[in-house]
C-alpha cells in the first residue's frame, strides 16, 4: 500500500503559500520529509493527519480519499506531532490506557494487554507507574510513539520527533522508527538531515511549499560526485569565497573555516574533491530556491 499526493496546495488566510501542487508518492517503510523552518512540512503533515483542510488536490492512501473521508483515514493514522503534551501528574500506563480506551480499543482485558506490549516496545514498561512529569524528553518521545501506535496504525506521522533529544535517546528512537517502518508507512518530518540518511528508504526535500528533491538517498548523493569541493581557508578569506564560489555549507575548525562547495569543474584555489553527502544534497536544493538569507551556516 502506498501514499498518493497529487497537486496539493494550500494557502493560509494572511496570503502565505504554504503548500504549492506538491506531488509525492510513499511507500511503504521510512519516508523522510526535509526542509527548514517554515518550508510546509508541518502543514502537509497536518493535512495527511486530518487536521487541517487543502485549498486544492488530492491525497488517496489505498482505497481512502484522504481529504473527503476523514474517519476511515483515523482509524488508521498514529500521529506523533511536534508539540506533544502529556498530563505530569497521570502515569504512563493509566493515560495510554486512557487515550486506547477513547480510540475504542476494548474490552478491558484487551486494552490492558495492548498497553502493556506497547510499554514493553517502546521500553517505558519499567518506568509504567512514573508520572509522565518526571520523564526525559526521550521518554516522553517514546510515550508519544507508544499512543501513536495504539489500533495498529497503518500509516504513522512523526513531526520533529529527535529535536532536543541527548544522543543515546536519539539512538534509542531511531532503532524504534527503523523497526515500526517495517512493515507500515512512516513519514518523518524533520530538519535533521542525519535523522533522513540514517532511517529513510526514500525521501523527498521541501521549501517554499514545493518539492525540490526526491528519491533515494543514496543515489541523490551520488548525482552530486565529482561536483563537491572542500578547503580550509582562513576568515578573512571568508567573503571573498562565498562571493565566488557557491558555498554549500561552513564548519570552523580550530580557528579555521572549512567550506564545502559545489562546482561542475574543479575550482581554482587549492579545493580538493570529496565524496558528497546527503548534507550537500539539502544545501544544494535549499540554495537553488534562494529561501533563506544565507545558506552558509553549517
Amino acid at each position: 500500500m502506498q501514499l498518493e499526493i497529487k497537486n496539493l496546495s494550500k494557502r493560509y488566510p494572511n496570503g502565505v503559500q504554504a503548500l504549492q501542487d506538491i506531488s509525492l508518492t510513499v511507500p511503504t517503510g521510512m519516508y523522510g520529509l526535509l526542509g527548514p523552518n517554515g518550508a510546509g512540512k508541518s502543514t502537509l503533515m497536518r493535512t495527511i493527519a486530518t487536521l487541517q483542510e487543502a485549498d486544492s488536490g488530492e491525497i488517496i492512501f489505498g482505497q481512502i480519499d484522504v481529504l473527503h473521508d476523514k474517519a476511515a483515514v483515523r482509524k488508521i493514522l498514529g500521529y506523533l506531532p511536534q508539540e506533544f503534551g502529556v498530563y505530569p501528574k497521570v502515569s504512563a500506563i493509566d493515560l495510554l490506557d486512557h487515550i486506547a480506551d477513547l480510540k475504542g480499543i476494548g474490552p478491558a482485558k484487551h486494552r490492558k494487554d495492548v498497553v502493556a506490549a506497547l510499554l514493553q516496545r517502546t521500553n517505558l514498561y519499567e518506568v509504567r507507574y512514573q508520572k509522565l512529569g518526571g520523564y526525559s524528553g526521550g521518554m516522553k518521545q517514546r510515550f508519544g510513539i507508544a499512543q501513536a501506535l495504539l489500533g495498529d496504525p497503518k500509516l504513522i506521522i512523526v513531526d520533529e520527533p529527535t529535536a532536543g533529544l541527548d544522543p543515546e535517546e536519539r539512538v534509542r528512537f531511531h532503532n524504534l522508527l527503523s523497526e515500526i517502518g517495517e512493515q507500515v508507512i512512516v513519514i518523518l518530518s524533520t530538519h535533521i538531515v542525519d535523522d533522513v540518511n540514517d532511517l529513510c528508504n526514500q525521501m523527498a526535500i521541501i521549501n517554499r511549499g514545493q518539492v525540490v528533491v526526491s528519491g533515494e538517498p543514496t543515489i541523490l548523493a551520488e548525482t552530486l560526485r565529482g561536483k563537491i569541493w572542500r578547503k580550509v581557508i582562513a576568515k578573512a578569506e571568508f567573503q571573498q569565497t562565498t562571493s565566488q564560489f557557491k558555498v554549500l555549507s561552513t564548519q570552523l575548525r580550530a580557528g579555521k573555516t572549512v567550506v564545502r562547495v559545489y562546482s561542475d569543474v574543479e575550482p581554482q584555489g587549492d579545493f580538493e574533491s570529496v565524496p558528497p553527502q546527503l548534507e550537500d544534497v539539502y544545501f544544494n536544493a535549499i540554495r537553488s530556491t534562494k529561501s533563506i538569507a544565507s545558506p552558509f551556516a553549517a
